[in-house]
C-alpha cells in the first residue's frame, strides 16, 4: 500500500514544495519507508536542472552498502569530466547530501547520449533532467525529506509525489518514486498498483534503447510514456495507449513542464480522490491529502474506471 498525491495551480505560482509536503505527510500511514517529490518550479533561465546521486542512503532494510565520502567525491569528479567531454557548461552546483547533487547546466545536444555518459559512472543515477523539474527522493517521511533538501522553500505551479511502503524491492532511493521519464525532459510519474506484464514491456523498451535503473514497475510507466512522446505522440495519447498495453491494477499521475495527468485502469481497483475548480486541481489516494490544502467543505469525486484526464497550468 502506497500513497500518491498531485496538484496543479492554473495561472499562478505558489509554495508548491510546502503544499505537496503537507499532502504527502497526511498519507504517511500508507507508506513510511521513503518519500519522493517531483516539483515544477520557476526554472533557471532556460538551462537544464539536473538532480543526480552517486550513491545510496543506507538505512535499515536497504540492500545498499555504506561507502566513504571519498568514494562519492571520486564519482563526482568522473561525472564532471564526462560533462566537459559532452560540451556541457556547469553554471551552478550544490551538494545536498554526501551522495546527491543539483547542477544547473547548459546543454543543447541529445539527452539520451548525455544520460548514458553520466550514468556510466558506477552507482550514478540521474534522478531528473529538465528545464523546470526538480525530482528528489530519499528514505524517510515527507517532512524528513523536505527538511533534508529544503523542498518546503520551492515555488512553482504543479507537483506530484509518493509515499512508499516497500514490498517487492528494497528500502533505498533507487526503488523510491517518482521516476523520471528517461530520456525525455521534464517528465515524471508516480504510481500505485502492480503491472503484471512488466518484463515483456521492459524488454521491448530496452530493445528501443531505453534504460531502467530499478526493477520497480512504476519506473516502466515513466519510461513507457517518455518513449511514446519521444516517438512523436502526445502525453494524452500515451496515457490512453497505456490502458491497452499495460496489464494490471494501477492508478498513476504524470507531470510535464506545463501539465498534470491522471490515469486509472479499467478495473479501478486502486483508490484516487479528485478535487477540481477553475484554478486548482488536487488529487490523492485519500481525501485527507486534499484536506491539507482545503480544510473547508468541498466536493470531491472518485475518477471512473479507464479514465484519463490532463490539466494545463
Amino acid at each position: 500500500m502506497c500513497g500518491i498525491a498531485g496538484l496543479i495551480h492554473k495561472g499562478k505560482t505558489v509554495n508548491i514544495g510546502k503544499e505537496l509536503q503537507d499532502m504527502l505527510q497526511a498519507l504517511k500511514h500508507r507508506g513510511p519507508d521513503s518519500t519522493g517529490y517531483a516539483l515544477y518550479g520557476e526554472g533557471s533561465k532556460g538551462d537544464y536542472i539536473m538532480r543526480f546521486k552517486v550513491g545510496e542512503n543506507v538505512k535499515e532494510g536497504s540492500s545498499a552498502i555504506n561507502e566513504d565520502k571519498s568514494v562519492y567525491d571520486a564519482r563526482k569528479k568522473q561525472v564532471d569530466k564526462h560533462l566537459v567531454d559532452l560540451g556541457a557548461d556547469i553554471y551552478q552546483e550544490e551538494r545536498l547530501t554526501p551522495y546527491s547533487f543539483r547542477y544547473v547546466i547548459k546543454y543543447d545536444k541529445d539527452l539520451m547520449e548525455f544520460s548514458k555518459k553520466v550514468e556510466s559512472v558506477e552507482m550514478t543515477e540521474i534522478l531528473s533532467l529538465g528545464k523546470t523539474l526538480e525530482l528528489v527522493k530519499d528514505i524517510g517521511d515527507a517532512n524528513a525529506v523536505s527538511k533534508q533538501y529544503g523542498l518546503y522553500k520551492i515555488k512553482g505551479t504543479h507537483a506530484i509525489g509518493h509515499s512508499r511502503m516497500a514490498t517487492e524491492s528494497g528500502v533505498d532511493i533507487r526503488s523510491a518514486h517518482p521516476f523520471w521519464g528517461y530520456p525525455f525532459s521534464d517528465v515524471s510519474v508516480v504510481h500505485n498498483g502492480q503491472l503484471t506484464n512488466y518484463w515483456n514491456n521492459r524488454r521491448a523498451l530496452e530493445n528501443k534503447g531505453m534504460r531502467f535503473m530499478s526493477e520497480c514497475d512504476s519506473e516502466l510507466i515513466a519510461v513507457y510514456l517518455a518513449e511514446k512522446m519521444r516517438s512523436g505522440g502526445t502525453l494524452q495519447e500515451g496515457m490512453k495507449d497505456s490502458l491497452k498495453e499495460l496489464d494490471g491494477v494501477f492508478t498513476y499521475l504524470v507531470a510535464t513542464k506545463d501539465s498534470l495527468g491522471m490515469t486509472k485502469d479499467t478495473m479501478a481497483a486502486k483508490p484516487m480522490v479528485l478535487y477540481e475548480s477553475d484554478d486548482l486541481v488536487a488529487l490523492g489516494s485519500e481525501e485527507i491529502a486534499i484536506r491539507t490544502l482545503l480544510p473547508q467543505e468541498i466536493d470531491t469525486y472518485d475518477p471512473y474506471e479507464g479514465e484519463v484526464k490532463v490539466w494545463q497550468i
